[in-house]
């Protein structure tokens, strides 16, 4: 019955609102919040949005304050990351000590790409208030972005405990459950999560959850990303080469002949065409939803899983897959086959100079002439300065140049003279506004780049995906002169000049 009432009572407060209170303003922002309280709850978060950037200016302060914070939880819903972390900087500045103010504010940060700042505002708010929900499922995420699983778990499964009917903290234990490597546990968490939405919803986010239930259960008994007894432990070294700035490994399917793949680590998955799915016999499960530059944005691809993958000595079983169909059209290179080691849990070390490629679950904690904190949310990431501004770049080993993202540029308020415009395509086709931006200082901590040229891309797609905004990515370029480690045990990237 809950939803048929919840309809009569949106019903009501739009029939108020038509019919003669527009004078009254209290009673119209009252009225306002109540609808996008009503419309929040149905997930119409746009409609939400409307209502509450309609109440915000209500006489009562309390009303205010809760719709301000309306306004920030629908807009990062739909990806209006701007908007929210501008709602939610005037919010501290009026509540700086509330515990539910400093959590959300700390959501808008995190998805404005300043994990530490939220990190730290997360842990001060639970500090305030040790039964704040919000709080603890902020920490959940931050933990898990800093590969602390176990911990992570706690924080998610006390953040429920308080509010058990936050959708969005079911799906956020489904996502730790699934790094562990506990399919089952990981489908029943967004059974909870689309359970608690309307049957209505079709969503991406509802539509994603969905079809990933039906994939991890589709594991059974099989055990995930699997490896032979006795090597669990042990760090496994391959030969690879660079072409045109890839990094390029062989690599069997399902027992099959051996065939390129680039080492890719903008990826979550490893990818594979349809051609190498049909002659490995890999059978689509279902679909999901991917995101990359190019003009194509989100792009639902099959998903599969793969019997066996081996790279070198390497062997591991039940391996996620996503199956490039239908493919791209248009674009100049046929797409490839790709996988990230990041992607499938494990860690690497890569040595340029040497063309050695090293994999395992751990790696030894070695010196190094650049330690880089970073944190893996989907994707690897780690924190530079761009003109003085904090800014976390994805760790692409697909990509070739350091690019920073439209929004990010727009942020810069740099003078740019002309653009330079420049013809790049990516997993989603071709990104048209792509363009150079020259004379920007950029720095991770010893490692500088003085008046740099960086490529200006359209990441708006993967950054909705992702949930925050993608300050930029660090690709071939900027990895290329050292031997790198990116050791997710430690959350650490490790970087030391090659010998040649």
């Amino acid at each position: 019955m809950k939803r048929p009432r919840m309809a009569l009572v949106a019903a009501a407060v739009i029939t108020a609102l038509a019919s003669g209170v527009h004078g009254r303003d209290q009673q119209d922002a009252d009225l306002q919040f109540q609808l996008g309280t009503l419309l929040f709850e149905e997930t119409r978060y746009r409609e939400a949005l409307d209502a509450f950037r309609k109440a915000v200016n209500a006489g009562s302060k309390s009303i205010a304050v809760q719709a301000r914070m309306g306004v920030i939880k629908s807009a990062l819903r739909i990806g209006e990351f701007m908007e929210a972390q501008k709602e939610a900087a005037t919010l501290k500045q009026q509540e700086p000590k509330n515990a539910d103010v400093m959590a959300i504010h700390a959501d808008a940060l995190w998805s404005a790409g300043l994990f530490d700042e939220a990190h730290q505002e997360f842990a001060d708010a639970v500090t305030l208030v040790p039964d704040l929900s919000r709080g603890r499922h902020g920490l959940a995420r931050a933990l898990a972005s800093q590969n602390k699983l176990d911990e992570a778990l706690n924080e998610a499964q006390a953040a429920l405990k308080l509010s058990p009917r936050d959708e969005e903290i079911h799906h956020t234990v489904g996502t730790i459950f699934e790094r562990m490597r506990r399919y089952e546990q990981a489908a029943a968490a967004y059974g909870n999560y689309v359970n608690l939405l309307p049957n209505k919803d079709r969503g991406d986010k509802a539509a994603w959850s969905r079809s990933q239930i039906r994939f991890l259960r589709s594991f059974g008994e099989r055990e995930p990303i699997a490896m032979e007894d006795g090597i669990e432990n042990s760090l496994h070294t391959v030969d690879f080469r660079v072409v045109d700035d890839k990094v390029i490994v062989k690599a069997r399917v399902n027992g099959g002949r051996a065939q390129d793949f680039v080492l890719d680590t903008g990826s979550e998955l490893t990818t594979i065409s349809r051609q190498t799915a049909s002659n490995a016999v890999v059978r689509p499960i279902t679909y999901t939803l991917s995101a990359g530059v190019g003009e194509v944005g989100l792009r639902g691809l099959q998903l599969g899983r793969l019997d066996t993958l081996e790279i070198g000595a390497l062997k591991l079983s039940n391996v996620p897959t996503l199956i490039k169909a239908p493919a791209l059209r248009g674009i100049p290179k046929r797409e490839t086959e790709s996988f990230s080691p990041l992607g499938l849990g494990l860690a690497m070390t890569i040595d340029y100079s040497t063309r050695k490629l090293t994999i395992g679950r751990k790696l030894p904690d070695e010196p190094a002439e650049f330690k880089l904190p970073m944190r893996h949310h989907r994707l690897s990431m780690v924190r530079g300065l761009l003109n003085q501004r904090p800014t976390y770049f994805v760790v692409d080993t697909g990509g070739e140049v350091i690019s920073i993202s439209t929004t990010t540029a727009e942020e810069l308020n740099h003078d740019i003279p002309r653009k330079i415009a420049l013809r790049v395509y990516g997993t989603s086709g071709w990104d048209r506004d792509a363009f150079l931006m020259p004379g920007v200082d950029l720095r991770f901590n010893e490692i500088s780049y003085k008046n740099f040229a960086v490529v200006v891309l359209n990441l708006r797609a993967p950054s909705v995906l992702l949930g925050f905004q993608v300050g930029g990515i660090v690709g071939h370029k900027f990895l290329s002169p050292y031997r790198v480690s990116l050791d997710l045990d430690r959350s650490e990237l490790r970087m030391s000049k090659s010998a040649n």
